[in-house]
C-alpha cells in the first residue's frame, strides 16, 4: 500500500497493523517524526507489516519508491485542503467563555508545500502525484482518493468532481465512485461527526445568508491506468488479498525497530 503523502502515518499505521507492507511519503518534517512514533507504537502493540517512510515532495514519488514499479496493489490518498489542518483547540467551553484558541492547525511556513498553492495548482500538483503513484502499481491495482467538498471564501467547490477530472488529464481512469458517511448511530438515527472547525465554518456562512450545511460523508474515488480507449480494467471494486506483498526494496530506512 502505498500513500503519497502520509501526513502522520494513520493510514501506514493500519496498513501494519493488518499485516501489509506500506510506504508513504510526506513533505513536513514534523509530521514524519510524529508518523515514525505512530509507527513505534504500532510495532509495540504487535503490527506485523512492514512500513517504510521518506521525507520530500511526493511529485517525486516514482523517483523515490522506483524499485516498486510495477508492484504495489493500492494507493490511497487524500487531497490537501489548503494550508490549514485540523490541529488542536479549546473552545470557549474549555476557557471559561473565552477567545478559540488554536494550536497546531497550520503547515509550516514553507510555500513549495503543495498545500499552499492555489486550486488549480493544487490539482496540478495532485494529479502528478497520483500519476506517479500509479507507475508503482500492478497492472490490477488501484488509486483510492478519497474527498470531500470545499468552501472557498463561502462558495462550495465540487472538489471530488474536480479531482475526477485531473485524474483523467494524468492518464487515470474512473472505476468507481462510493459515499463513506462520516456519521455515528444514536438511537437509530444517523449523526452528523463533522469536525469542530467545520462546524465553525458552517455557523459561519450561514451568518453570512449563505445556505450551508457541515458535510456529513466524504467520496471514495477508485481509478486504474486507463486503457487505449480511456476505461478501466476494473469491472468491480476488488478485495485486497491479505499478508505482507512480496518484491519490496531491501534498502531504505525502515521504521521497525527504529
Amino acid at each position: 500500500m502505498i500513500d503519497p503523502m502520509c501526513g502522520i502515518g494513520t493510514t501506514l499505521v493500519e496498513a501494519i497493523c493488518l499485516g501489509r507492507d506500506a510506504v508513504g511519503v510526506e513533505y513536513e518534517r514534523d509530521f514524519v517524526d510524529l508518523a515514525l512514533g505512530n509507527l513505534r507504537h504500532a510495532y509495540a502493540r504487535g503490527a506485523t507489516g512492514r512500513a517504510e517512510l521518506a521525507c520530500g515532495d511526493a511529485r517525486n514519488i516514482a523517483a523515490v519508491f522506483a524499485p516498486l514499479r510495477g508492484k504495489a496493489s493500492l494507493v490511497l490518498t487524500s487531497p490537501p485542503y489548503g494550508s490549514h489542518t485540523h490541529g488542536h483547540l479549546r473552545s470557549s467551553r474549555d476557557n471559561n467563555g473565552g477567545k478559540i484558541v488554536k494550536r497546531h492547525y497550520r503547515y509550516s511556513s514553507d510555500n513549495a508545500n503543495l498545500a499552499y498553492q492555489s486550486l488549480p495548482g493544487l490539482l496540478e500538483g495532485f494529479g502528478v502525484i497520483l500519476a506517479g503513484s500509479a507507475t508503482l502499481l500492478q497492472p490490477s491495482g488501484i488509486v483510492a482518493v478519497t474527498v470531500r467538498p470545499i468552501r472557498v471564501k463561502g462558495e462550495l467547490i465540487d472538489l471530488p468532481g474536480l479531482v475526477i477530472d485531473t485524474a483523467h488529464q494524468h492518464g487515470l481512469a474512473l472505476a468507481g465512485r462510493y459515499v463513506a458517511l462520516l456519521a455515528g448511530l444514536r438511537d437509530g438515527a444517523l449523526v452528523n461527526r463533522a469536525s469542530f472547525f467545520q462546524m465553525l465554518e458552517t455557523r459561519r456562512a450561514r451568518e453570512r445568508g449563505i445556505p450551508a450545511c457541515a458535510t456529513a460523508h466524504e467520496d471514495l474515488l477508485i481509478f486504474q491506468q486507463a486503457t487505449a480507449d480511456g476505461d478501466s480494467r476494473l469491472t468491480a471494486l476488488p478485495v485486497p488479498a491479505s499478508g505482507p506483498a512480496t518484491g519490496w526494496p531491501s534498502r531504505r530506512q525502515r521504521c521497525a525497530g527504529a
